[in-house]
């Protein structure tokens, strides 16, 4: 696996040990630049497999009212692109193995300069993007990305056709990531029936490993889904676990509900 990056090898350890991934969404410096990191680090040991960090922005238009409400919170404490980048370097410290990505949207990324944003992350330790509002269509993020040598994962729906699937996995690397319902992140669930179905589908069009994710919220439904797919995401029931306990416990309460997801996965 010499060579590979740090997403390819991870799914290629999942692939020989016969499971799914668990990959975990937290917005970075939610609910404050300490905690959000104490988190972060301890998601590994937790059960995650690869971490998405969500890039604080005031106008996450594609998320539900948890994913906002943990961006709002990250920004009051004093979030940016430079803390979020930093996060991952402090990370990076203690664990070089642990894939990372950085998902959000283009208008902090083109504010802070593309090819330096792109320079300074891939410096900093992270692996891949997920830019909700760049279609494949706008490439100019995608260019410095693979110049770099990092992933530029695409999203697709239950509403994207074999005609644009084409266009999307075209140049997709890392592994395809399968938004399961319509609609904004956290607000419903879909029906396993109808994942196994697009599975057969995106598998039809694309080698990639599929990551599914949106309204995931139990272990039940991980191990359902995880049936399926290469990985499962969860974000909204991360963030919504810091918004309960936000006056103390929050870092266990994240961790628990990763640990249980992670033995729902594991057929614990």
């Amino acid at each position: 696996m010499t060579g590979q990056t740090r997403i390819a090898r991870r799914f290629a350890q999942l692939k020989e040990a016969g499971r799914t991934g668990l990959v975990t969404f937290v917005t970075a410096g939610d609910p404050d630049p300490e905690t959000s990191l104490e988190i972060v680090r301890q998601l590994p040991a937790a059960g995650a497999d690869i971490i998405e960090l969500g890039m604080p922005f005031s106008d996450p238009i594609a998320d539900g009212p948890a994913i906002q409400a943990s961006s709002q919170r990250a920004l009051d404490k004093g979030a940016s692109m430079i803390r979020t980048i930093d996060l991952v370097q402090q990370f990076r410290k203690q664990d070089n193995d642990t894939p990372i990505i950085l998902m959000g949207y283009f208008n902090p990324i083109y504010i802070y300069g593309t090819e330096k944003f792109v320079q300074d992350a891939k410096a900093a330790g992270v692996d891949g993007f997920i830019i909700v509002d760049l279609p494949p269509e706008e490439a100019e993020m995608r260019k410095p990305v693979s110049e770099a040598g990092l992933d530029f994962i695409y999203l697709t729906a239950p509403t994207t056709d074999d005609d644009r699937l084409d266009v999307v996995v075209k140049d997709a690397s890392g592994f395809i990531y399968y938004v399961s319902v319509t609609g904004v992140t956290g607000t419903k669930s879909a029906a396993v029936d109808d994942i196994e179905a697009a599975m057969a589908r995106l598998r039809g069009h694309t080698d990639l490993p599929i990551a599914v994710g949106f309204g995931i919220k139990t272990p039940q439904q991980a191990a359902e889904i995880g049936k399926h797919a290469d990985a499962v995401v969860v974000g909204s029931a991360l963030v919504a676990k810091i918004a309960e306990n936000l006056e103390g416990g929050c870092v266990d309460a994240v961790l628990g509900l990763i640990r249980d997801l992670a033995t729902g996965l594991r057929g614990g």
